[in-house]
């Protein structure tokens, strides 16, 4: 077993506990956050690949010592291949994943440190519990424990919107929790389901049982737990019906946190898709209903985001839109389709973070988030202006940047699947995205600066520029050279088809 696998979540549990008992002393909670944030992303890359046992307790088949003497109706049935502890999954995907997930929590973080004026422990603290609780969604193989950092998320995500204090921030933080009211005790209802047809909460074993033949395939109460899991899916990632709050939710945040907050809602659209596909692949529903979701997020996400004059609404419901391009992935069913997928999922988490951490130096400079009330800032400071130019880029696709390689390989996937029409969407849509990415983006930098426009900022602070650059370098290493993550990424979609 390997310590580091837990300590990918419990160290940014630990430290965000520390972190709201310190939360008065600015200097310690800068010193804090700094370290811990270092941590997150350089210990899935030194973490080994391989499962870990809570408490020890490994399968029976795996562990000799403990099933000897046991008598043979154990060890040669099922029980023998139970996993009786939770258990955490580390495995290439994983390491991309938390890594990626990790590297965006320190960029937040460390932007939020500089361009707040006092360092705020208890927004630290919420933003390092939301990075825990989406790890374990990542690498939990126990659908319980899932759910419980499924909730944990939740409220993060409510806490970081709250603490930003911007205008209505708590109207839509409440919003969003009596959706979660709903939204999360549906997926535990769909896990007791699970529970009471296969007796395990394990995903492994969940699988194993249907797969086996000791749970009718076509038993109404699995049909029932798919719809309710799918349910919560689409909520805690912001699939429509849930595309506005979510959106609401980005634009109500800083653009730090809502940077982080996004990365969120990707990564657990990846942790509870695969496991919908892992368990419920064998349902002939399951993957229309993902690609006609994530079809209206896309449509619904682009179509919202012209009519906004908000720039933070704008690129929230974008982010909801691209969220689409990653579902198509999963929904094909093929290895390539899902590897696109998740390397859109990659693309997205990164671009998104460019993107609002890069808008988010207009608000700093202007205190503004009205595109009617701005204009004239390319003079202001042109080099963070071609940054932020570059993110739109990046988002709509614009080769050599990431994004052009995962949305290919999509259109790729979708022709070699039969379903070119899928492709020509996602091309025109993309299309659609940079021209309103280049209408906010005239708006705010090229048109004549209005005269009442006060800038109240004059420098941007390093961290952000910094920030900014990381970014925009790991979107170019990743367009040129995307085997980099696709090749971590086939061994897991191969074990999905």
């Amino acid at each position: 077993m390997n310590p580091l696998i837990p300590i990918m979540v419990i160290l940014p549990i630990t430290c965000a506990l520390l972190l709201n008992l310190i939360h008065t002393k600015e200097r310690s909670v800068k010193i804090l956050a700094i370290i811990v944030g270092i941590a997150l992303p350089a210990i899935p890359l030194l973490a080994n690949y391989g499962m870990h046992y809570f408490g020890g307790y490994s399968p029976l088949i795996d562990n000799p010592q403990m099933a000897q003497g046991l008598p043979d109706m154990i060890t040669q049935s099922a029980l023998n291949l139970y996993h009786p502890a939770i258990t955490y999954s580390f495995a290439s995907a994983q390491k991309i994943f938390v890594f990626i997930l990790g590297l965006i929590a320190f960029l937040a973080i460390f932007t939020s440190l500089s361009e707040i004026k006092k360092a705020s422990g208890v927004y630290a603290f919420l933003m390092f519990m939301g990075t825990a609780a989406v790890t374990a969604i990542l690498l939990s193989d126990d659908i319980f424990n899932l759910y419980i950092f499924f909730e944990i998320a939740a409220l993060s995500q409510v806490g970081i919107i709250i603490a930003s204090r911007t205008e209505k921030s708590y109207e839509t933080a409440l919003k969003y929790l009596f959706l979660a009211a709903i939204a999360a005790p549906m997926l535990l209802l769909g896990i007791a389901f699970l529970l009471g047809l296969t007796g395990n909460v394990n995903i492994t074993d969940i699988i194993y049982a249907i797969n086996s033949g000791l749970v009718d395939p076509q038993n109404p109460a699995l049909l029932m737990a798919c719809g309710l899991i799918f349910f919560g899916w689409l909520y805690g990632s912001g699939l429509p019906p849930f595309h506005s709050i979510k959106s609401a939710v980005y634009s109500k945040a800083l653009p730090h946190g809502a940077a982080l907050l996004q990365a969120f809602s990707v990564f657990t659209f990846v942790g509870l898709g695969i496991i919908i596909l892992r368990i419920f692949s064998f349902l002939p529903f399951t993957q229309v209903a993902i690609i006609v979701v994530s079809l209206l997020a896309m449509v619904l996400g682009i179509t919202m985001a012209l009519m906004q004059t908000d720039f933070k609404r704008m690129i929230g419901y974008l982010a909801v839109g691209e969220l689409g391009y990653i579902g198509i992935g999963l929904g094909l069913g093929t290895a390539l389709g899902i590897t696109a997928g998740l390397f859109q999922a990659v693309n997205e988490a990164i671009i998104t973070a460019f993107i609002f951490i890069g808008f988010g130096t207009i608000l700093y400079k202007t205190g503004i988030t009205d595109t009617n009330k701005l204009g004239g800032l390319m003079v202001e400071n042109p080099k963070v202006a071609l940054l932020v130019m570059l993110s739109g880029f990046a988002m709509a696709g614009v080769p050599p940047l990431n994004a052009f390689q995962s949305k290919l390989q999509l259109v790729q996937a979708s022709i070699t699947a039969g379903l070119p029409e899928l492709g020509i969407i996602m091309v025109l849509l993309s299309i659609v995205t940079f021209m309103t990415f280049m209408k906010a983006f005239y708006t705010i930098y090229l048109r004549p600066k209005p005269s009442e426009l006060e800038i109240k900022n004059k420098e941007i602070p390093r961290a952000t520029i910094i920030s900014l650059v990381v970014l925009l370098l790991i979107c170019l290493i990743l367009g040129l050279f995307p085997q980099i993550v696709t090749g971590q990424l086939e061994q897991l979609a191969q074990g999905l088809i």
